[in-house]
């Protein structure tokens, strides 16, 4: 008897768009195979192009990269405090770590699911009145949806604390008009595999002072002085972006548009046929907000709830996943200062990622929203 093999649907894969190839190709042809050449300058110019609001950009490595030199940028290290979205990917709050600074963090509030403003002024508060003034912010746009800028942004500008946006989920998204990226002292983009565009593996760091840019860059190429030979007066790091990576990224950023079109349908899709269930709830924009729905999130009833959804996609070849486990759960955080409500805990303990890339077809949503349906019947 044929078994018959189930087409895998990912959570979030590479979609190319057709002018990425021809990009490498000219890098191979030119010989600009050296880590630097014209399809970096030319993805930066993209980029900036893309977010607009004055932004500079400098393709680094990864978004990991990008946040470490950030922090350092802004004069973060050895027994420094910063704040940082408790409710996030782990690459938002260990490049903290590598500085010898200590991550405070800070949990969600329920609309967006991002920095709740009220406790981020709590913990400035309180570690203010034990001596320990934090040096940054890290606020996160969890999932493609900008958190909220206006209120965060206050605050930070109250108390005089620069915020690092971490924008690796939410290129495409904007906020009363303007892209994400633009809004903070620095900002940083991830082109991860499983982003909304990929380079393979990549980021930008971007900055409205061009002296940022210009320092990003000498201490991602190794901190080099200006002489004829090697020298070296700062710790220097290997974080620049390859050419060929960047050809890549030139030919994504053509389709840019349309892959954010794509999520947005994705989601629209599964609001449309999930929303007549009690059981499963999906998160709105807020007035002012656009998110590009990089993934598409559902809150079940409970834990059980979650799991029993995910293994059933998961046993017809469908891959889902838990939401963000929040960095003050995370055992290696476990002994770091917390400021909490709840709000993350519970929103990991019952939301799930649905597939949600941009190369979706409508049977493949339609087998995985069949499939959810089927548990409530």
């Amino acid at each position: 008897m044929k078994t018959v093999v189930l087409k895998k649907i990912w959570l979030s894969p590479p979609h190319m768009g057709g002018n990425e190839e021809t990009y490498v190709k000219e890098a191979f042809d030119t010989n600009w195979i050296a880590p630097l050449g014209p399809n970096v300058q030319q993805f930066e110019k993209s980029i900036q192009d893309f977010v607009k609001n004055d932004v500079h950009a400098a393709c680094l490595s990864s978004g990991t990269s990008a946040i470490h030199l950030g922090l350092e940028i802004l004069g973060v290290g050895q027994g420094d405090e910063v704040i940082c979205q408790s409710f996030t990917f782990a690459a938002s709050a260990n490049p903290i770590t590598y500085l010898g600074a200590s991550p405070i963090f800070v949990d969600s509030e329920e609309e967006t699911w991002n920095i709740s403003p009220v406790l981020l002024e709590e913990a400035i508060k309180d570690r203010m009145d034990k001596g320990k003034k934090p040096k940054a912010i890290v606020a996160v746009h969890l999932y493609g949806m900008p958190y909220k800028v206006d209120e965060v942004h206050a605050i930070a500008r109250k108390y005089e604390i620069p915020v690092i946006e971490d924008s690796a989920e939410a290129l495409g998204s904007s906020y009363r008009g303007f892209n994400c990226g633009s809004f903070g002292e620095i900002g940083i983009l991830s082109f991860n595999g499983n982003k909304i565009i990929t380079t393979s593996g990549g980021g930008a760091l971007l900055c409205k002072d061009l002296k940022i840019k210009e320092k990003a860059i000498f201490l991602a190429t190794q901190a080099r002085d200006n002489a004829p030979h090697y020298q070296h007066s700062h710790i220097g790091y290997n974080y620049r972006m390859s050419n060929v990576l960047a050809g890549i990224g030139r030919g994504q950023m053509e389709v840019l548009e349309n892959r954010v079109k794509a999520r947005r349908q994705n989601f629209e899709f599964y609001k449309e046929n999930l929303s007549a269930l009690p059981e499963i709830e999906l998160v709105n924009e807020p007035a002012g907000s656009y998110s590009n729905r990089w993934l598409t999130c559902i809150l079940t009833p409970s834990f059980d709830v979650r799991e029993k959804i995910r293994m059933a996609l998961e046993s017809e070849n469908i891959e889902s996943r838990p939401l963000w486990k929040p960095m003050h759960l995370q055992p290696v955080f476990c002994d770091n200062v917390s400021f909490e409500n709840g709000v993350s805990k519970a929103l990991f303990e019952r939301g799930l990622c649905l597939p949600s890339g941009s190369s979706l077809e409508i049977e493949d949503l339609e087998r995985v929203c069949g499939i959810i349906k089927n548990i409530f019947k």
